[in-house]
């Protein structure tokens, strides 16, 4: 690693420490970096300098500074997300003739960050900021079916967790397995007027870095609509898949 350029390092060493649950050792560190401990010393003095990591003298550790939580801050300020995928929702408008949405986890809801929808079409009660259960969106679903078990099992630990809106969707934990489990393998959610009645939605799962899912991008249509799934599904997912690049992104491996 001794050519590898600093700035590389100090990055490596940011991810690194923006993937632990807390502070840990320089010699936790130098093991993740195979770098010697002394030069791992010299980064983290340099970064400690400039705020980006803290040491904590009493337990030997370090961890993040202030001015790597103001690089997150002022990343979420300039909604790079919103930017990358609002044109690939407006070409998706544009050939489908669908509705459009990026949507995030919030929770156990669906929170909606974009809406993109072609002329005279119907009201849907998604939008912007609105909040939904994600266990009913297809949205929603996209993204529960790349969290960890443990995680969705945290979400919806029994039946009480489960709200319905038109009397349909999954009602319990063993249920919502197994539409994860389906959607998972087809690699797209399918919501058939568990939201709304008369209208029904595809979605597919964008991811980071780390291959978590980190938004989705849906299509919603009147159920009465003459276009089959596998055509809705198809757009869906080759904008999820663009959208993975730009973030970075890498998709996870099927369980």
């Amino acid at each position: 690693m001794s050519h590898v350029p600093a700035a590389t390092r100090a990055l490596r060493l940011l991810r690194f420490l923006a993937t632990r649950s807390g502070p840990v050792s320089a010699a936790a560190v130098a093991a993740e970096l195979e770098l010697p401990r002394s030069s791992v010393y010299q980064l983290l003095e340099a970064m400690a300098e400039e705020g980006f990591v803290t040491h904590l003298p009493e337990e030997r550790r370090w961890g993040l500074g202030v001015a790597a939580f103001e690089i997150g801050s002022a990343y979420l300020r300039h909604g790079p997300l919103e930017r990358l995928a609002r044109p690939l929702l407006r070409r998706l408008v544009e050939e489908t003739g669908a509705t459009a949405h990026l949507g995030i986890l919030h929770g156990p809801d669906t929170l909606y960050l974009l809406k993109e929808q072609p002329p005279h079409a119907p009201t849907l009660i998604t939008g912007v900021g609105v909040r939904l259960p994600a266990h009913l969106t297809a949205s929603g679903r996209a993204l529960l079916a790349h969290l960890p078990r443990a995680q969705v099992r945290a979400l919806y630990p029994a039946a009480a967790a489960f709200v319905d809106r038109t009397g349909h969707g999954p009602s319990g934990p063993a249920e919502l397995r197994g539409v994860l489990a389906d959607e998972r393998r087809a690699g797209y959610a399918v919501e058939e007027g568990q939201v709304t009645e008369g209208f029904s939605s595809i979605a597919a799962a964008a991811f980071d870095h780390n291959a978590a899912p980190a938004a989705a991008i849906s299509l919603t249509v009147p159920s009465a609509r003459p276009v089959t799934a596998a055509a809705l599904a198809a757009g869906a997912r080759d904008a999820a898949a663009e959208l993975t690049r730009r973030l970075g992104g890498r998709a996870p491996e099927l369980w």
